[in-house]
């Protein structure tokens, strides 16, 4: 990880726990984590905390799934998330961060028991980090998650994925960014329920940047969203 507190500004006085996981995590190990992490945030007993992961081949599905959106042809797990939003692909070579966060004070841009800003926070978060890559990300409205245009269809395509579950004002779940998955196993689904707009990753930008390049960048850029400096946990 480079070195945030080099990017200390007055405004910044919080510290947030930051943690990087290898190999892949099992899909329910992840949940039950995190609901454990969300419950104990809430409680007082734990610090909140940043979580990146990847998964094992995975389809999740958000409170608004639809099962004609699934196809699985390789017939790779699926799961009821809980969260926000539709149908999403995980893993290999896609980053998780699944951000476990007390949302009963401001963080940052992000005032307190403010949903929309909360979300608005993670997509900045998301276009910070790959604007520090050289990939130019944007929103676009009506569609949730982070939005590219592909060098090699010149169509725009979706990079990056959020969905969010918050109990008692705690977060958990979070963002996905495709750094160098399989983009065909995205076929499986119909990704958060868009069907006109195709999927991309970072290699297709250059080929030479990897998860580490991606998680530095992440945690660069998340003090001028939430305020705080990331803290190895």
């Amino acid at each position: 990880m480079t070195d945030i507190r080099a990017m200390t500004r007055n405004a910044i006085c919080e510290e947030i726990l930051w943690k990087s996981s290898p190999g892949l995590i099992p899909y329910p190990v992840a949940l039950s984590f995190m609901e454990g992490r969300a419950q104990a945030i809430h409680q007082g007993t734990a610090e909140p905390l940043v979580w990146l992961v990847e998964h094992p081949p995975v389809f999740t599905a958000g409170t608004s799934a639809k099962d004609a959106d699934l196809y699985n042809p390789h017939g790779y797990p699926t799961y009821s998330a809980g969260r926000g939003g539709q149908w999403t692909y995980h893993g290999p070579g896609q980053r998780l961060g699944y951000v476990m966060m007390n949302l009963t004070k401001p963080n940052g841009t992000v005032q307190s028991r403010d949903l929309r800003a909360f979300v608005a926070g993670l997509e900045g978060w998301m276009t910070d980090a790959l604007a520090r890559l050289g990939v130019t990300a944007f929103t676009r409205e009506g569609r949730i998650g982070v939005w590219t245009i592909d060098p090699l269809t010149g169509q725009e395509a979706k990079i990056g994925a959020l969905g969010i579950r918050v109990s008692r004002w705690v977060s958990w779940h979070g963002v996905s960014i495709n750094v160098s998955p399989d983009l065909t196993d995205f076929d499986g689904i119909v990704p958060c329920g868009i069907r006109e707009f195709g999927v991309t990753s970072l290699q297709r930008f250059d080929s030479s940047l990897t998860m580490a390049d991606l998680d530095n960048a992440l945690a660069a850029a998340w003090p001028e969203r939430f305020g705080s400096i990331p803290r190895a946990a």
